[in-house]
């Protein structure tokens, strides 16, 4: 039985990082709370700016991709926090010699922000704002490039400084982040859901009313997030390649293209 536990948990250990990873800075001996923390602190202070200065009625806020991708920072931040916490006090290996819950929702969250943050920021200044109808949703052109800019900005340093993998088999799960968004767009349009100028839409050019136009959008920003992922898997074994060089040790190593870790 007792040899049956340890192949168990080896087989566990060899598809799964070691859990100490995720609450560890790649490069130096620092805690990641000393930029999740801040990152934390500014994604609430940009959540609350932006209810403050929405342009509709407050119900409508959740409407847009943009603060669903703010409140995700947050979220992502404090469960960093959390699995940061924890592993400073405690061997945080659960008895199934897996991941724990909080540290495989933070892993998820993490797999998600980062190239969703990403995508938010690329899609508004590069396809929004160039179709010339955004000047409304930004009344305040600091926090136009908080929300737009600075996230991507944040997650950055999230993914440049954190120490666990990246993995491609991960990337269906922002993908059917992408998907649940897209059908409440769906949904919101066939329910006869508007935008705060009377719009059936949400963005003008996620418009329902002409399909075709809209798939052809949505099919394209379908694959420039898969692209976003793939870039998040790259910079991280990148960036693991060098700490690992740097440091002249065995030390950790982002096997992001397989299921060693």
């Amino acid at each position: 039985m007792t040899q049956w536990k340890w192949q168990t948990a080896s087989c566990l250990r060899s598809t799964e990082p070691i859990p100490e990873k995720f609450g560890k800075c790649c490069r130096v001996a620092i805690s990641p709370l000393i930029w999740r923390i801040p990152i934390l602190v500014w994604a609430m202070s940009i959540l609350s700016w932006s209810v403050a200065f929405f342009w509709g009625p407050l119900g409508m806020f959740f409407l847009y991709m943009t603060h669903w991708g703010l409140l995700l920072i947050v979220i992502e931040s404090v469960f960093g926090i959390i699995v940061t916490v924890k592993k400073s006090r405690t061997n945080y290996m659960d008895a199934t010699f897996g991941l724990p819950w909080y540290v495989k929702t933070y892993w998820v969250l993490y797999n998600v922000t980062i190239p969703v943050a990403f995508l938010i920021t690329v899609f508004y200044w590069g396809i929004l704002k160039t179709s010339g109808k955004m000047e409304k949703y930004a009344p305040n052109p600091v926090l136009d490039v908080m929300l737009h800019g600075g996230n991507s900005v944040a997650m950055l340093v999230e993914l440049l400084l954190s120490a666990h993998p990246s993995r491609l088999m991960h990337i269906f799960q922002p993908l059917l982040f992408a998907l649940a968004y897209l059908l409440f767009t769906v949904v919101y349009y066939f329910a006869g859901g508007h935008d705060p100028w009377g719009n059936a839409f949400i963005y003008p050019v996620i418009d329902w009313s002409k399909p075709q136009q809209t798939a052809v959008v949505v099919t394209l920003t379908a694959l420039f997030l898969a692209l976003m992922h793939l870039v998040v898997v790259a910079v991280a074994a990148t960036r693991d390649a060098i700490s690992r060089r740097f440091r002249n040790t065995t030390g950790i190593y982002n096997d992001g293209f397989g299921d060693e870790s």
